[in-house]
């Protein structure tokens, strides 16, 4: 008990260690990327937080499976390069035990990351598409700057001149859009008022900015006539309430959906979700040898191989999932030659490094 512990401890924290470098990476690269959105108008700077929590899941998912692999790595290399698993062997530890030992640690991650592919990632993703389309189809006031024309979705551009003290009302505004006639074709309107402000149907949840004191210019191009309306308050529906809604991309569905759809893209969707979890004790199996190393070499002597490695085992099943997809790979096949063949390399390696150990 007392080594099971040593060993799992010094696996989980070389774990968190590099899991927390990669996160800062992939995380710091999703933010910059937010922010300059928020900066150009398109998401309020209120909704960052939320987006980098919705994407957490399918950064886990993503980390926790190179994190594992490469703390078995490092810290069966170094304990290989104190002695301290020749010690260990020599006090009885078989490699058999030593791989259950290792196991039991990789079955805690496996769930963990499971948990994350087949439930938080979709759930992530899905509220990710919804929180952006919903911010990018309607003109809300926490996005404004004063002084700049902004895009804010469906062919729409806005511009007020400045806001009250509390952000409620805008003053001197400016609308374009290109809304489509009832003959097909597109519109330009402009729409310019004195003030405006947002309401709410309470009965539809629909959002209204409602402009006062201002007139509407409507052409048709290619049409010599213009039409032109002015009006004392003049009401512009922005967004309806359609968060019940949900995307019919594969990666935003449910994993029970997935399931109940069946066609090609639903099942390549479905076996990537399980092949994360799955990776998790074949990645231990290679692991376990590459850890070994000569005390002459150092514990960074088999890192490069084994990301190579790793690679190649993420990228076929990247290869096998746009295939099936696709149609041209049945998905009856699918994934799974892809986790034999590396499962049987890892039972090869650890096998000939039990032969080799034990000589």
């Amino acid at each position: 008990m007392i080594v099971f512990r040593y060993l799992t401890r010094e696996i989980l924290l070389t774990m968190s260690a590099v899991a927390g470098v990669l996160l800062l990476v992939i995380m710091g690269s999703r933010f910059i990327r937010y922010f300059t959105d928020a900066a150009q108008g398109e998401l309020p700077l209120s909704a960052l937080g939320t987006l980098m929590l919705y994407h957490m899941p399918s950064f886990l998912e993503l980390v926790l499976p190179l994190s594992f692999f490469l703390a078995i790595l490092l810290a069966y290399g170094q304990l290989y390069l104190n002695s301290e698993i020749t010690v260990l062997v020599a006090c009885g530890m078989s490699p058999n035990r030593l791989l259950r030992v290792t196991l039991l640690p990789a079955a805690l991650i496996a769930i963990l990351v499971g948990v994350c592919s087949l439930w938080l990632t979709p759930a992530g993703a899905a509220n990710t598409e919804r929180l952006i389309d919903e911010q990018q189809s309607q003109l809300d006031f926490s996005l404004l700057t004063p002084g700049r024309f902004q895009d804010f979705g469906s062919g729409r551009t806005a511009f007020t001149q400045s806001l009250n003290d509390d952000r409620s009302r805008m003053e001197n505004v400016f609308i374009s859009e290109q809304p489509t006639s009832d003959n097909g074709r597109t519109q330009q309107v402009i729409t310019r008022a004195k003030g405006g402000y947002q309401t709410v149907d309470e009965e539809t949840g629909s959002r209204f900015l409602v402009l006062t004191d201002g007139e509407r210019y409507s052409v048709d191009p290619g049409s010599p006539v213009a039409e032109k309306l002015s009006f004392g308050s003049y009401a512009v529906r922005l967004a309806v309430d359609d968060t019940g809604e949900i995307d019919d991309d594969s990666e935003l569905m449910s994993t029970p959906a997935l399931i109940e759809q069946g066609d090609d893209d639903a099942m390549a969707q479905l076996q990537w979700r399980i092949s994360m979890p799955l990776m998790i004790p074949i990645l231990t199996l290679l692991a376990l040898p590459l850890s070994r190393v000569n005390p002459r070499q150092g514990r960074f002597a088999k890192l490069l191989p084994a990301l190579f490695l790793h690679i190649s085992y993420l990228s076929l099943l990247l290869a096998a999932q746009d295939a099936i997809s696709r149609g041209s790979l049945p998905a009856s096949v699918g994934m799974w030659p892809i986790h034999v063949v590396y499962l049987l390399l890892g039972l090869i390696l650890l096998r000939r490094d039990q032969t080799r150990g034990g000589r």
